[in-house]
């Protein structure tokens, strides 16, 4: 069985009432993997706004397998020390990243974003050396339109994640880079100009399922049922 871990921060977790993309590529790998799998990690609940807390099981669809390493305001720099005992425990093969926006916005520069991404992967390997990851750019969020300085470091940050990608790739243990979501409209595809609405979920979950198709041969062509 193939054991996926979701990783990532609010847009990853979701809210209450939400499918989250996690759901979306879940019926993607369903229908096109073909093999048993899993969606593994220590965590299984979405956000509640209001308790402020991630307390809620309420799943737009809760009949899938929900667990995940995703949280509300969490980013490299608080994954990076989790990431270790998560995949050990939980036996994960195949990671899908999805950090960066919250580090950017509120905690580290690009360049230490930088490198609590290859403590991300050191701790990773260190866990499973043969673990795969697929790991998506940062999404510019309604911030950057107003924050020069901002975007200007979400723009240098993907610029170093290429590059860290690039360098630390190796055969047994593939880090692999997802696209940007194809034709990703803040204003279309998230309610507030940064969490993903249902196409937006989509269009997510496809980025990440076209990077391991193209790549790896694992499951197909995404389709937004």
């Amino acid at each position: 069985m193939l054991r996926f871990m979701p990783v990532g921060d609010s847009m990853t977790i979701g809210s209450a009432g939400e499918h989250t993309w996690r759901y979306r590529m879940w019926q993607h790998l369903r229908d096109t993997y073909g093999d048993p799998f899993a969606l593994v990690g220590p965590r299984e609940t979405l956000y509640d706004k209001a308790a402020d807390a991630p307390t809620s099981y309420a799943y737009a669809d809760p009949d899938f397998p929900r667990a995940h390493l995703a949280g509300w305001g969490e980013g490299w720099l608080h994954m990076a020390p989790l990431i270790g005992e998560a995949v050990r425990v939980h036996r994960a093969d195949v990671l899908l990243v999805s950090l960066g926006l919250i580090d950017l916005g509120f905690y580290t520069n690009a360049e230490q974003t930088a490198e609590n991404v290859r403590a991300f992967v050191v701790e990773a390997r260190r866990a499973n050396p043969r673990i795969r990851m697929v790991v998506l750019p940062v999404i510019p969020n309604v911030r950057a339109e107003s924050d020069a300085p901002f975007a200007t470091e979400v723009t240098r940050f993907n610029e170093l994640l290429a590059k860290a990608i690039a360098d630390l790739d190796e055969p047994r243990s593939p880090l692999l880079p997802a696209s940007p979501p194809s034709s990703y409209d803040i204003n279309h595809d998230t309610y507030d100009g940064t969490h993903p609405n249902a196409s937006g979920e989509h269009r997510i979950a496809a980025a990440f399922a076209a990077a391991m198709h193209q790549a790896w041969g694992l499951g197909g062509p995404y389709e937004a049922g």
